[in-house]
């Protein structure tokens, strides 16, 4: 898993009470999600980054995605502080 921390922008679906990314625009590439595999609700890394509220949560999607057909889709996690309106490339997963 490679880690990056990016921010990007996320275009969601609102569902059933649930607003999952569709797509999302990393490194000025389109990124289309075809699946959402898992998400889940984390708190911050208190060790990290000392001075931040230690009960903010974040929702985190593990999605797989795809720039075009004639690319192989990927494993991405995307991150999103609850309350907030950014959301972050987490990782890659190989």
């Amino acid at each position: 898993m490679r880690r990056y921390d990016e921010p990007i922008a996320v275009r969601s679906s609102e569902g059933d009470g649930a607003s999952d990314p569709v797509e999302f625009l990393w490194r000025r590439r389109l990124w289309r999600v075809l699946d959402v595999e898992t998400r889940w609700r984390e708190t911050s890394d208190w060790w990290s980054k000392p001075g931040e509220d230690l009960l903010a949560e974040s929702e985190v999607w593990r999605v797989i995605a795809a720039p075009g057909r004639a690319v192989a889709p990927g494993v991405y996690e995307l991150a999103h502080p609850l309350g907030g309106e950014d959301w972050f490339l987490r990782a890659v997963v190989d």
